[in-house]
């Protein structure tokens, strides 16, 4: 489903590329104006929400004009040579970098150079009309962008946050056997699955931001505006639950002095709250407080323990202290997360 969802957002801006440049061409044969570079122009304009493209077509065109003008500049000089195409290149990024529109550079460094090979004369109106066909493809673009194939990022969204919480319940689990097993070592596969879950948070990050740029343009209705407030609460309720297992992994458990009916209780509760994360339909409040009471117990029985030797302990926290604080933290974070849902 997460692949259908990614192909049908990846097919509606292939869709709304396909049509900008159409019409970008269509009007620039029409005004008899080389639709090259319009098209280019439209193409790397076309970003991935409407505000996007807006705020980029506002340092694209001012950057397209400078690649423009040292291209006639250059070609006046030492006409149809490589000297031309290395000084329009270099001298473009290096003024576009130094006026900070480098969300430019790419475009402007294309248009100066492909500018080179098509003007002969008239390079006044050469100028002109490399700023008309810009202008063409940041407006055609934009338009097509605003009014086509809206996007909606909300399903991809949720979607990935449940992907999130599964695998996130997938690492816990894991982490606690090995703890308990007397296994813990920071493995490839934990590195692997914790980069795994951080790169998924970024992304619905990348998603969120997508989404309220858009929401300037296509506005949320009610409900949707309040899942997708719940939404970004859950994300931050889960960032910091991965936060907690990344210390679990990066604690040394070597000398964890955990009775066996502890470790049976550390386990179950471990289990259960993995398998709530791995499928909230699992997930049941009571149930939960009941397991972070016991938790919460043995961390304070522990804690009055080191209290009485606290000479014994006064430089770092014991390794058993340290993952039972991990434990409750994460317990009471997902009762946090699951109350937002």
């Amino acid at each position: 489903m997460k692949r259908k969802k990614h192909m049908k957002l990846m097919g509606g801006r292939i869709i709304k590329t396909g049509v900008a440049i159409f019409i970008t061409a269509w009007i620039c044969i029409l005004l008899d104006w080389p639709p090259v570079f319009a098209v280019i122009t439209a193409i790397v304009t076309l970003e991935p929400t409407v505000s996007d493209s807006i705020k980029k077509g506002f340092v694209r065109f001012p950057a397209s004009a400078i690649g423009s003008a040292y291209a006639v500049l250059f070609i006046s000089l030492f006409g149809n040579s490589p000297l031309t195409y290395t000084l329009s290149a270099v001298f473009t990024i290096t003024t576009c970098v130094r006026f900070k529109l480098h969300s430019g550079v790419l475009v402007a460094t294309l248009t100066s150079v492909a500018m080179v090979e098509v003007i002969h004369s008239s390079f006044l109106m050469s100028f002109f009309i490399r700023l008309g066909t810009t202008t063409t493809g940041l407006v055609v673009s934009t338009v097509v962008n605003l009014f086509m194939l809206p996007p909606d990022y909300t399903e991809e969204i949720s979607k990935r946050l449940r992907t999130i919480a599964y695998k996130t319940g997938v690492s816990f689990e894991q982490l606690i056997n090995d703890i308990l097993d007397g296994e813990k070592r920071i493995t490839v596969i934990e590195e692997e699955m914790a980069d795994q879950v951080d790169e998924f948070i970024h992304q619905t990050e990348e998603l969120i931001r997508y989404q309220k740029e858009e929401t300037k343009y296509h506005p949320l209705t009610g409900n949707e505006w309040k899942q997708f407030q719940a939404e970004q609460y859950q994300l931050k309720r889960l960032q910091v639950i991965h936060y907690h297992i990344g210390n679990l992994i990066h604690t040394s458990f070597n000398n964890l002095e955990l009775t066996d009916d502890d470790k049976v209780i550390i386990r179950n509760t471990a289990t259960k709250l993995a398998a709530s994360l791995k499928d909230p339909h699992l997930y049941n409040q009571e149930d939960h407080r009941e397991r972070l009471e016991q938790l919460t117990g043995l961390f304070w029985d522990h804690s009055e323990e080191i209290a009485i030797n606290k000479k014994q302990y006064r430089t770092s926290f014991r390794p058993r202290i340290i993952m039972l604080y991990e434990l409750v933290s994460i317990y009471n974070l997902v009762e946090r997360y699951y109350q937002k849902q």
